[in-house]
């Protein structure tokens, strides 16, 4: 084999200047008007591959004419999380400082797994997470780490869970064609995110070990039910190993009662995690401290600051009060792992399933000073404020009802004129949805509660403004005109 070298690409070098400036001018016009897009993508399934080459070049292509095909190519495809009118799911949204920080986290390229691969890493990494736990109220006495998403660190905390009960030896024996183990039972509510059945999956538990926690009448965790659930369990030879709590559910964003499910689990000897991902930074609110009243009972928590804390995907901020477990139950060193004289620094990967770790923590750092923390506050509240308002809106406008509290910037709702039946509802709603998003100028999402379809606008990206709002309630309001016009029309006897 003879050595050659690679001329680099036009990106490099003398040329590298003039490609960045032409990015950076892109995004600050995008940034600018992202609302001069479609919020949905208006594209079909397999439009966007079949525009693509299906195989790749031989030979080396220009970057100018890549970054034209990423206009006319990729970005018809885009749903615009930016946008103003994305009112869908939970939403993120970008802001300059956590852009230019995935531009210096990408030139830097390094590998946070162990202290001295990168000491900045680490170190920004536990003052980061540290300001963060400082403005959500909480005590000393936490170890928090970056992961990736919500589920991840959820799948984390059930590891850690399972291998506090030490005496099972999963570590190294596993769990298969282990007779003398108990079945271990995870027990969440019927309003708890699917990540926590998918951890029990992965960790060998299995889906039908995860317990659904029966709601009350605010979607909330009934706690009696839970500890009837585990006092049953045990006298039928099962293992309960863990309770997962939370603070906004994904549907309708209740509130677990945290205090008294803490208190259950503490008797218990279960693991209590919470997960607020989406509400708990509410906390740094002074007058929504509260939602995270009882989590300094818990043993794990996770927060995702790319929700609702104007940092780009991805980065969920991963909380326990017991890191020597969870170390216990990852840590694996090779010997070309292996450090010495780094003074019992933190090495991050001992923490996890993942050796290799981003730089994550520069966009967090850097949003949080950019906007400081009443800069944050004031956006969280201007949010919860524009949500209220559709609330009041939805509760004075006859024929439409509110099918769920709202105590954070969530309304769930639906189209309900009197008189009408519900399998009628459903199919006006759905059309209702649909006709909205295909607008292209704003998008919600849907969840079912009760067995009834409920509308879904979740306000939380940096440029929605009451404007956006206002818009997204005329938009539902003729849709559903239109929808039960339509259905009459539809039942009418034809004319002889």
């Amino acid at each position: 084999v003879t050595a050659t070298s690679v001329p680099p690409p036009d990106g490099e070098g003398a040329e590298f200047a003039r490609h960045a400036r032409h990015v950076v001018d892109w995004i600050a016009a995008y940034l600018n008007d992202p609302g001069q897009y479609p919020v949905l993508a208006q594209v079909q399934p397999g439009d966007i591959s079949r525009s693509l080459p299906a195989a790749p070049p031989r030979e080396a292509e220009s970057l100018d004419s890549i970054l034209a095909d990423v206009d006319a190519l990729i970005i018809p495809g885009i749903t615009h999380w930016n946008h103003p009118g994305f009112l869908a799911y939970f939403a993120t949204s970008s802001s300059a400082p956590g852009i230019l920080a995935e531009l210096l986290t990408a030139a830097l390229n390094v590998n946070g797994m162990l202290w001295k691969t990168s000491p900045s890493v680490t170190e920004l990494e536990e003052t980061t997470l540290d300001w963060l736990r400082q403005m959500l109220g909480l005590r000393d006495g936490w170890f928090g780490m970056i992961t990736d998403t919500a589920s991840t660190s959820t799948l984390l905390a059930l590891a850690a869970a399972r291998e506090a009960k030490e005496e099972l030896g999963v570590r190294e024996h596993g769990l298969a064609g282990r007779p003398e183990l108990p079945v271990m039972r995870v027990y969440a509510s019927a309003q708890a995110h699917s990540s926590v059945a998918k951890a029990a999956i992965t960790l060998g538990f299995g889906r039908q070990n995860v317990v659904l926690v029966p709601v009350d009448d605010a979607y909330r965790m009934d706690v009696h039910r839970l500890a009837a659930a585990i006092r049953s369990d045990r006298d039928a030879g099962y293992l309960p190993i863990a309770t997962v709590a939370t603070v906004g559910t994904t549907s309708t964003t209740s509130v677990d009662p945290v205090p008294a499910i803490a208190e259950v689990c503490r008797r218990e000897h279960v693991w209590l995690h919470v997960d607020s991902a989406y509400a708990g930074v509410a906390a740094i609110l002074p007058e929504l401290r509260h939602v995270l009243d009882g989590v300094e009972q818990a043993d794990s928590l996770v927060v995702n600051p790319h929700k609702w804390l104007l940092t780009p995907m991805d980065l969920s901020a991963f909380y326990t009060r017991h890191p020597a477990i969870l170390k216990r139950a990852f840590t694996l060193v090779p010997e070309f792992l292996t450090t010495e004289h780094d003074g019992g620094a933190v090495n991050y990967m001992d923490y996890g399933v993942q050796l290799g770790r981003r730089f994550r923590a520069l966009k967090l750092w850097m949003v949080i000073r950019a906007y400081g923390v009443d800069g944050l506050a004031r956006l969280v509240r201007h949010h919860i404020a524009l949500a209220q308002e559709v609330s009041a809106l939805v509760r004075d406008t006859e024929g439409w009802e509110q099918l769920a509290p709202a105590p954070f910037s969530v309304v769930c709702f639906r189209y309900a004129p009197a008189g009408v039946e519900e399998a009628t509802l459903d199919r006006w709603n759905r059309a209702i949805l649909d006709r909205v998003n295909a607008s292209g100028e704003v998008y919600l999402s849907h969840t079912v509660l009760r067995e009834r379809y409920a509308l879904r606008i979740a306000v939380g990206n940096l440029r929605t403004e009451q404007k956006h709002v206002a818009r997204a309630w005329e938009l539902l309001c003729a849709a559903a005109r239109r929808a039960s016009e339509t259905d009459d029309a539809e039942t009418q006897p034809p004319e002889n």
